[in-house]
């Protein structure tokens, strides 16, 4: 028996009643590199330990990949992908940008995927029947939109600081050409994206965890998303996600130059 959108509910949960009383709270935060910052706090642990528990409760022979906690049975045929605070540093200076990444591969191909954010009170869910937006708007099926060309385009990227040397050149490239963009916003972004409010994700430095919760939710939305080079984006990197094949092909044809 497989997971449905109702035990995606229930991670969702156990995962909101740590991370949503810690948010906004003064929270301690531990730095995990000796050199340069990323931020880790109490609510990514122990999130992603309430979110591990339930699945290997219903679902033991599934495998886990966590950001926290490290993998387990990456080889089976079903593994869960991990992100229990998706923007920590978003999380930590009160933005509401954050959020929790789950999602559920089978064979190496992201098939399941939540993107929840507690404090909007907002949950994108996908599986094959499609992608669904529930929260303080109601509920009502995701759909991307087409806005025409590159220079309709809204676009997001976290940060323009991310990126270094030909990549850079490239953003700045495709930033140049848009109607607007904007920065900061995390996974939320793909989750706009999804819900047909912004038409251009670009990223680097992607881990898994980063991306296996929010490919279904842009895949069965209707949008696209890859590596740069046009590879399936399961394994992280530098990703693209659009929300019409014309913006895809303007956006990679300056990025693959």
């Amino acid at each position: 028996m497989l997971p449905d959108r109702s035990f995606f509910n229930r991670l969702a949960e156990v995962a909101k009643a740590e991370t949503l009383p810690r948010f906004r709270s003064g929270l301690d935060v531990t730095n995990k590199l000796s050199s340069g910052f990323d931020p880790v706090t109490e609510g990514d642990r122990a999130a992603e330990v309430a979110i591990r528990a339930l699945i290997e409760e219903h679902f033991p022979d599934h495998g886990i990949l966590g950001e926290e906690h490290g993998n387990v049975g990456l080889d089976r045929e079903y593994v869960w992908v991990i992100d229990p605070i998706d923007g920590t540093r978003a999380f930590i200076s009160g933005v509401p940008v954050w959020g929790t990444l789950i999602g559920l591969q089978r064979n190496g191909r992201a098939v399941m995927g939540m993107i929840e954010q507690p404090f909007t009170g907002e949950r994108y869910f996908a599986d094959a029947n499609g992608s669904i937006y529930s929260g303080p708007e109601g509920e009502r099926r995701l759909q991307v939109r087409d806005c025409g060309t590159l220079g309709n385009a809204i676009l997001f990227t976290t940060s323009p600081h991310l990126f270094a040397g030909a990549e850079m050149e490239k953003y700045r490239e495709i930033e140049s050409q848009v109607r607007l963009f904007r920065y900061g916003t995390d996974c939320y972004a793909y989750a706009l994206l999804a819900a047909g409010h912004v038409d251009l994700v670009i990223e680097n430095s992607l881990k898994p965890y980063d991306v296996g919760g929010i490919i279904p939710v842009i895949e069965n939305a209707g949008g696209i998303i890859t590596t740069w080079d046009g590879g399936r984006p399961e394994n992280g990197g530098s990703i693209i996600a659009a929300g019409s094949r014309a913006v895809y092909e303007q956006a990679m044809a300056i990025l693959n130059k």
